[in-house]
């Protein structure tokens, strides 16, 4: 069969990757969206809407009719949403579609982790210690004790991350499986658990499979994707820098053994942990049956178009290459940008692109454009930046380079933090592990503003000079000596008193420093500022009260900071008010108005990104709540408010 329209059942970037490679084959694309999500559309020949919110892209039925509207022979189902829905695999059937993917059969038996380790079990394949089938909390906590700490709790229906939970203390276990529970629930759909042995230096490494209908399987290679926060990868490499020739090809061909054993043809993954201190010792953990986020380094170093092999096999082809054909060159690595403060524990960040531009140096996979709308109904990635060298270390700093050309501003990224990572001298010398970057983000500070930056983002919210007379001038005109305008800017947790001279400017201060000549023009989606004699120039642009400002050294975003309160709470800085780090939906509230509380006590849990963040009462008090499970809420709303219960007393500024 020869397919000549491809349906793709996704979004944003990966459905613009797909999309390229349908262009490139001849075959008409056909995008899905859904209201207010629309910036893959473009990439595509023609488009179909879902619905007003994002269950569109969960939407079975809907997404049939939409193929059978426009004419598609086959869905490709991307990542995410109904691509590892057996459900979905058995209604494209049913409606004469070709599903690019593997059969509803194998995705039954690896689509679920806990049915997935009874296969690999009794094929004979080794896996991690763990629970066995769909156990009650008793049962798990049982399991746990005979374990032993650390373990993990992870829902059996999903994966990236979310719902997972490290337990190092059985006496927290119950609370544990309470929160995976809500959140395999509110994600998956199901609240299916289980736990497995937590190792102490554990390398996360998945190999490429690929399987045709004719009963042929190969492997591409392996994937290091041990740089993951939180269980979600951040930084993915081809090869793994841990192992040797030897193991590569035993993992390899492991993981075509477990394809085999469940009849898998498309591509799939193979994920394996195993410790950094004895890597001939590794673990079958999960198979997912889908193209993978990171799949881009396997096609730089293998050179091969997984979507294009994808479609090849969905339309019965033989694969294009045997074993012995394929080979490794060079090494790739990707980094993942998510919308993300890693200065605020990587709180989600979401508002317009105010501008949106990427490296020539790199293969960058985006839907992001300025003008994009992030918001808190999807995954928080907002693109990926591959790049391919001969060596390992070469490839770490082209991928630095390439970032620092990458500019995102007006949404708050993690593009400086993922500089420092691939700079860290831990992650250059290649002994990683799962851990590592968590510890790494304990240590991160982001780059520092220096002064002419201040002076920059003072000239940004500076406005533009009026003309005219002098009483609409700002100019800072005066009988006798001018005044200057002065700004109180923050970035990040510093404050400054900028003070600015002229118009044009001619002279500025910082802080307490002493007014000196310097000067600050702004253009079109740029900045200069001469002070001390050296001119600085970077790209900027206002985007509502802020201003963003980048260069190769950082990007920074300024605003206006508040007034010193007046008012202090038993000496603290902090006051009684509760307000949302994030755009997102309030899914706990732990109290009710006229609760009392003590200080770092939950108040409400707010859902962002497929993320939950607990905030914590700031002081001791009563509580009054100004939310209700179920709402949307704004950044720096207003959730709850601790009203003192103990003596307060006046300050002064």
């Amino acid at each position: 069969m020869t397919v000549q329209s491809v349906l793709i059942a996704n979004r944003g970037e990966i459905a613009v990757r797909i999309a390229s490679t349908l262009r490139a084959m001849g075959i008409r694309s056909i995008a899905v969206y859904t209201d207010g999500d629309t910036d893959h559309l473009g990439a595509c020949d023609t488009a179909v809407r879902l619905g007003s919110d994002s269950s569109g892209y969960l939407d079975i039925d809907a997404i049939i009719s939409a193929a059978k509207q426009t004419g598609a022979q086959a869905i490709h189902p991307g990542y995410g949403f109904v691509s590892e829905n057996a459900d979905f695999v058995r209604a494209c059937q049913a409606a004469g579609i070709v599903f690019v993917g593997p059969p509803a059969e194998a995705m039954d038996a690896m689509g679920d982790k806990i049915r997935a380790k009874d296969t690999v079990a009794a094929a004979g394949e080794p896996v991690v210690p763990g629970s066995v089938g769909a156990l009650s909390d008793a049962e798990l906590v049982a399991t746990a004790e005979k374990i032993g700490t650390p373990l993990i709790i992870k829902p059996s229906a999903g994966g990236g991350g979310k719902g997972m939970r490290v337990v190092h203390d059985l006496s927290v276990i119950s609370d544990a499986l309470v929160a995976s529970r809500r959140e395999a629930t509110a994600i998956f759909g199901d609240d299916t658990l289980l736990v497995e042995r937590y190792l102490a230096r554990p390398r996360h490494i998945e190999v490429q499979v690929f399987g045709d209908t004719h009963g042929n399987v190969v492997h591409l290679g392996e994937r290091e994707c041990s740089l993951q926060r939180r269980h979600q990868k951040v930084i993915e490499e081809a090869p793994s820098p841990l192992l040797t020739p030897q193991l590569r090809a035993a993992m390899g061909e492991t993981a075509c053994q477990i394809a085999r054993s469940v009849g898998y043809f498309g591509a799939g993954t193979v994920e394996f942990i195993l410790d950094s201190d004895a890597p001939e010792s590794y673990y079958f953990m999960e198979m997912n049956t889908r193209l993978q986020v990171e799949h881009p380094v396997t096609e730089m170093v293998t050179g091969i178009d997984l979507v294009q092999w994808q479609i090849l096999v969905a339309s019965g082809e033989r694969l294009p290459l045997a074993q012995e054909q394929i080979s490794l060159t060079g090494h790739a690595v990707e980094a993942r940008v998510y919308a993300e403060d890693p200065a605020r524990e990587f709180l989600p960040t979401g508002g317009t692109v105010a501008l949106a531009r990427f490296s020539d140096s790199a293969r960058t996979d985006t839907a992001l454009a300025t003008g994009s709308v992030v918001g808190s109904r999807f995954d928080p990635m907002l693109a990926k930046i591959i790049v391919h060298a001969a060596d390992r270390e070469t490839a770490l700093a082209d991928a630095d380079r390439a970032l620092a050309e990458t500019r995102i501003l007006g949404v708050g990224t993690n593009i400086d933090f993922l500089r420092a990572l691939l700079t860290n001298p831990v992650v250059v010398s290649g002994d990683i592990d799962t851990a590592l970057l968590d510890k790494i983000a304990t240590e991160y500070h982001p780059p520092v503003a220096p002064p002419w930056v201040w002076v920059a983002a003072s000239g940004l919210l500076d406005g533009e000079s009026s003309s005219g007379t002098l009483w609409n001038g700002k100019s800072g005109w005066r009988v006798g000596v001018h005044a200057p305008r002065a700004h109180r800017l923050r970035i990040g947790d510093s404050v400054e008193l900028v003070r600015l001279w002229g118009d044009p400017v001619t002279d500025v201060s910082i802080g307490d420093g002493e007014q000196t000549p310097g000067g600050v023009h702004c253009g079109t989606g740029q900045v200069s500022v001469e002070l001390a004699s050296q001119l600085h120039r970077a790209d900027a642009i206002r985007a509502d009260s802020a201003a963003w400002i980048a260069t190769e050294d950082g990007t920074w975003r300024a605003d206006i900071a508040p007034e010193p309160r007046l008012r202090h709470i038993d000496g603290e800085d902090e006051d009684g008010e509760i307000r949302s780090s994030m755009p997102g939906v309030v899914r706990v509230v732990s109290v009710s108005t006229g609760t009392v509380v003590e200080r770092d006590a939950p108040v409400v849990v707010v859902e962002a990104m497929k993320m939950e963040h607990t905030l914590r009462a700031p002081i001791a008090g009563t509580v009054t709540v100004a939310v209700a499970v179920g709402d949307q809420v704004a950044v720096d709303q207003l959730l709850a408010t601790i009203h003192p219960t103990i003596n307060s007393k006046e300050g002064t500024p």
